[in-house]
């Protein structure tokens, strides 16, 4: 298994400010090899420029600028550059298919906050001082800089990656060769619907609530928004004390949201891990479903358009997007895979459509929460009926409907 460790680190004043150094110099190698892509392919000769060329020219690149290029690790440059190549193939791959191209575009000095080390050893070094009952991470150019481990690493450290947070740092290790660690059998499957209303409604019809952390900090969000709107738009470096402080408040508070929003998917895919041995749930197209309807052009008036919902398929996507589906389902499937659970995605169309009883298939069986068949005339909780056929789709074996 592939698992992935974040720690909190301590640098020191100096450490602090080589690490801001790091970044800035990363940033600047980024962007310049992709003035270079830019500037060859505008040329008379349409010339396209490969990872291989520009990493056969970062030697050259060291050796002119010592104090700042060549401070910092030739591989973690390398990474660098790859970074920039895999943005230039998935924007070749999306214009191929007819997709929203969505060209690579040059970073700020704030839009870059991530340094990876391909190796450990090779420009770091994880846990750097054995000797010292303080964990540290030995970074070129920076230092040993301490490091808040609050649980053991397992496996063999791959990569290293030094992550920039508003104003903390932290260090990302990619670990393989890491040991499953399997749960006892509980003898017990479960589907679970996920909803708006309810996060997830299991077929024995337990509710976890959706949290709704975005709509909760939305007023505060709000107005942070507002008093960094009060101020014009500035570079970084001529931008006023109190225009950074309110940059900053808007950036923690989106921070807090998703730490929040990561911290109930861990809680609930924990819950549902201990729980049950198989667990089927919708195999959910979330990019779809999120997408802003076309607008509907009026026949009888040109230039006028037609009403679409976009006003409240705006609200239901906002929902959608809070509850963190695609964030909880991934993490579902990795402690399912740690755990040695059985996890099922299935087909999700008419699940909550679709009657237990007697299969009859009516869009009328469903008004809000209410389920009442218009065949059988059975009736339950449309989310658990969700969830139920969810299971059975699965073939998983569960107890009677009643």
């Amino acid at each position: 298994m592939i698992r992935a460790y974040k720690f909190l680190l301590r640098p020191t004043v100096r450490q602090r400010q080589a690490l801001g150094e790091m970044l800035r110099d990363h940033c600047s190698l980024y962007n310049g090899a992709l003035q270079e892509r830019r500037d060859a392919y505008r040329h008379a000769s349409k010339t396209s420029i490969k990872y291989g060329q520009q990493s056969a020219q970062l030697k050259e690149v060291r050796a002119f600028d010592p104090e700042r290029q060549g401070r910092w690790s030739f591989s973690s440059q390398q990474a660098t550059l790859r970074r920039l190549d895999k943005a230039f193939q998935a924007f070749f791959r999306r214009v191929k298919a007819g997709q929203k191209p969505g060209c690579p575009r040059f970073r700020g000095a704030m839009w870059f906050d991530t340094v990876e080390f391909p190796k450990d050893g090779d420009g770091c070094r994880w846990d750097s001082t054995g000797h010292d009952p303080v964990t540290r991470v030995r970074l070129q150019g920076v230092g040993h800089v301490r490091v808040h481990q609050h649980r053991p690493v397992k496996g063999r450290v791959k990569t290293v990656s030094i992550k920039r947070e508003g104003r903390q740092w932290h260090v990302v290790l990619a670990c393989d060769e890491v040991a499953a660690e399997p749960l006892p059998a509980t003898g017990a499957a479960c589907g679970i619907d996920m909803g708006v209303t309810h996060f997830f409604t299991t077929s024995q019809g337990a509710h976890v609530e959706n949290p709704r952390h975005g709509k909760r900090n939305a007023d505060a969000l709000a107005e942070a928004q507002r008093a960094l709107k009060a101020f014009p738009r500035r570079t970084r470096e001529t931008r006023t004390a109190k225009h950074r402080r309110a940059v900053e408040k808007v950036a923690k508070l989106h921070r807090k949201v998703r730490r929040q929003r990561l911290d109930h998917a861990h809680k609930a895919a924990l819950c549902l891990v201990r729980d049950y041995d198989q667990i089927a749930h919708e195999r959910l197209s979330i990019a779809n479903m999120v997408r802003t309807p076309k607008p509907k052009p009026d026949p009888e008036m040109p230039g006028a358009f037609l009403a679409n919902g976009a006003a409240s398929k705006a609200g239901l996507n906002r929902s959608i997007l809070d509850a963190g589906w695609g964030v909880f389902l991934g993490i579902l499937t990795q402690k399912a895979e740690s755990a040695a659970r059985v996890l099922i995605p299935v087909d999700p169309r008419n699940t909550s459509r679709t009657c237990p009883e007697c299969g009859h298939v009516d869009a009328q069986n469903r008004d809000g929460e209410k389920f009442q068949c218009t065949s059988c005339h059975h009736i339950d909780h449309a989310d658990r009926v969700g969830a139920w056929n969810v299971a059975l789709r699965a073939g998983l074996v569960l107890p009677d409907v009643a």
